[in-house]
């Protein structure tokens, strides 16, 4: 749902690594064709089909990029969090969205236009390299997911899942507890597991004392065996 803006979107702008580059007056002119978005948890903030007119800028919330096989599966593609971007790739292919996006959470986003934007590209050859070496980053992750779901087994995956979100700063022989932040059955789908299997391997974790499951918390009572167990 588009909102009337309250927002500074030039001071947000401004302050994005991927606008750095640019001056004051580029990034007032990007602001004019930028609105703020709001959207409620369960909200679609477009469809696959949909066309594309812009990318969108996350400043709180959570969204998921999902498709929908013909049988009727969900598979989750990415979990958006604050600060990332998503749909520049679609937007500088001039196709319609190949997925769609849902609010996890209560969401507030900006919505850059496509049409401001080309506009200073073709001004400023720096935020043509930035923007190319995020969607470069981005492909890499997806690769490196790709890999994992082909060659690693589901335990595999989930361990790599829980050592890639601890908290900031935690050290090798810590004890540390990661904060899932959706639901379970979201992040099955983003490591390409059923619901089932994914609550089987936590359970065997469990079991093998290498965590412990406390709702969306999970704690890792030792990060040196959780580690070792998956090498």
């Amino acid at each position: 749902m588009t909102t009337p803006s309250s927002l500074d979107i030039a001071a947000l702008i401004g302050r994005l690594p991927l606008f750095s580059s640019m001056s004051q007056d580029e990034i007032a002119r990007i602001a004019r064709g930028t609105r703020e978005i709001r959207a409620a948890k369960g909200d679609i903030l477009f469809h696959k089909g949909d066309p594309n007119q812009g990318f969108h800028l996350l400043l709180s919330g959570q969204i998921k990029l999902a498709f929908t096989s013909a049988q009727g599966n969900e598979k989750v593609v990415e979990i958006i969090q604050p600060g990332q971007t998503f749909g520049e790739a679609i937007m500088f292919m001039d196709t319609p969205y190949i997925v769609f996006a849902q609010a996890l959470a209560d969401s507030q986003m900006l919505h850059i236009s496509k049409v401001a934007l080309y506009e200073e590209l073709e001004n400023d050859p720096k935020l043509a390299r930035k923007m190319l070496a995020s969607m470069a980053m981005r492909l890499h992750q997806l690769m490196n997911d790709m890999e994992g779901y082909s060659l690693h087994s589901g335990k595999e995956r989930i361990i790599t899942y829980l050592l890639r979100e601890l908290p900031p700063c935690t050290t090798p022989s810590d004890s540390a507890t990661v904060s899932l932040a959706t639901t379970k059955g979201v992040v099955a789908s983003r490591l390409n597991l059923t619901q089932e299997h994914f609550s089987r391997i936590l359970h065997e974790l469990v079991e093998d004392r290498l965590i412990v499951v406390k709702g969306r918390d999970i704690e890792i009572p030792s990060l040196e065996r959780l580690r070792s167990y998956s090498a």
